[in-house]
């Protein structure tokens, strides 16, 4: 079943069940992936998807980093709603040692010795870990075992 298949089914769900939270996320991750759709021009593939998927996600934590910085509760719970209903499409995530493992294994992949060979390890890891976890998390990790 595709995102878009999956989206359908639960926006139906949600609107049985009368869940507006969960049923506005779901329209909005929909006309996401629809006017990417229009912009270019043809089906999207899964990890088209998932990189939108991804996109909206990320909006979500760092408006809730703001939030939360800004000492903004009534923003910050709603935030929160939103980003685990957005949590369940997304693939399961790696936990820290298996991505620790990744990052140690295509740094000795790519033959990178220093903080120079930062962007050639994150651009052949970031297509491995898609959707699967936080490029902050790879970011740091990388810059951990390149010290």
């Amino acid at each position: 079943m595709t995102l878009l298949e999956q989206l359908n089914q639960d926006m139906k769900t949600a609107m049985k069940n009368k869940e507006k939270q969960k049923l506005s996320v779901i329209r909005m991750v929909k006309s996401s992936l629809q006017n990417e759709q229009i912009k270019i021009g043809h089906e999207l593939s899964q990890d088209d998807a998932l990189t939108i998927l991804n996109r909206e996600l990320k909006q979500r934590k760092d408006s809730l980093n703001e939030f939360e910085k800004a000492n903004r509760d009534d923003l910050v719970s709603n935030l929160r709603d939103e980003i685990a209903i957005l949590e369940q499409y997304m693939p399961e995530q790696l936990s820290e040692d298996e991505l620790l493992d990744i990052v140690k294994a295509t740094i000795t992949e790519v033959g990178a010795t220093s903080k120079a060979d930062m962007g050639k390890v994150m651009g052949v890891i970031m297509p491995k870990v898609k959707g699967k976890a936080d490029g902050s998390l790879v970011n740091r990790f990388v810059l951990q075992q390149l010290q």
